[in-house]
């Protein structure tokens, strides 16, 4: 066995991890169970004492792999809609990272001509809301928001700056939610609702009666007094981090001048 980030062991094609751990992909998977499992059984015989872990993404398609792995000492880890990835120990107490264990949501504060942009939910309808909703996998929070905010109100945004950052627990499947405030600037003005079986109603309300207003949200309103007050973290994707091959969005407070 040589250190290097990828090795074929069996039939298993092999990804070395920062954990000391090898993670096996879906399209290493063999055709047959019993293949599977006289592989598995040489994977685990070449690895033990030698490495922490050893991780496995199982297609749903091939979920009758799944208890001969179990046997083998093998736990759930996470999952999502077509695979599940489970992991085993190869030696006592080695770390394994926790799965994803938060949700992500964002929301806009957009002023124009000191009227806010605010939303009435289907669901929730007491009171105007700021809108915004889930950041979808993989996606920056900057094209999230944009994305967000048109399909509630039709309104064409470009992100700003980020102006707060909440943590609310428990959220959607005994997960924390984080729940990021930014400032966006309107590059359109005419209401037009695209979610329509969510969103109830959109328009731009004085921000003066959106502050009064009792049916709104304490937490609402001082987001939207920061976002008057200050400037947040803007995006600067500077050189720090042009080495790394992966897409990526970096926030720093904004310069005072």
């Amino acid at each position: 066995m040589n250190n290097t980030s990828v090795e074929t062991i069996g039939c298993f094609k092999t990804i070395l991890d920062p954990y000391n751990g090898l993670t096996i992909d879906q399209v290493s998977l063999p055709d047959s169970k019993q293949e599977f499992e006289i592989n598995l059984d040489y994977l685990i015989e070449e690895c033990e004492y030698k490495r922490n872990l050893v991780w496995i993404y199982i297609d749903i398609k091939r979920s009758d792999f799944i208890p001969i792995a179990i046997k083998r000492g093998f736990n759930f880890h996470s999952c999502e809609e077509n695979y599940v990835l489970i992991v085993k120990r190869l030696i006592k107490n080695a770390i394994i990272p926790t799965a994803a264990n938060h949700t992500l949501g964002v929301g806009a504060v957009v002023i124009h001509e000191n009227k806010l942009l605010v939303i009435k939910e289907r669901v929730s309808n007491l009171g105007f809301k700021l809108p915004g909703g889930h950041i979808d996998n993989s996606e920056m929070i900057s094209t999230a928001l944009v994305r967000e905010v048109k399909e509630e109100t039709g309104i064409d945004v470009e992100f700003e700056s980020i102006i707060s950052l909440g943590h609310f627990y428990p959220h959607q499947f005994h997960k924390s939610n984080l729940y990021i405030l930014c400032i966006a600037k309107a590059k359109s003005f005419e209401i037009n609702i695209e979610d329509t079986a969510e969103i109830i109603e959109a328009k731009w309300m004085d921000i003066d009666k959106y502050l009064e207003d009792e049916n709104v949200l304490a937490y609402s309103k001082a987001v939207v007094i920061a976002a008057i007050e200050y400037k947040g973290f803007t995006r600067a994707n500077h050189q720090t981090l042009t080495h790394i091959n992966k897409d990526f969005e970096l926030f720093f407070p904004k310069e005072i001048k």
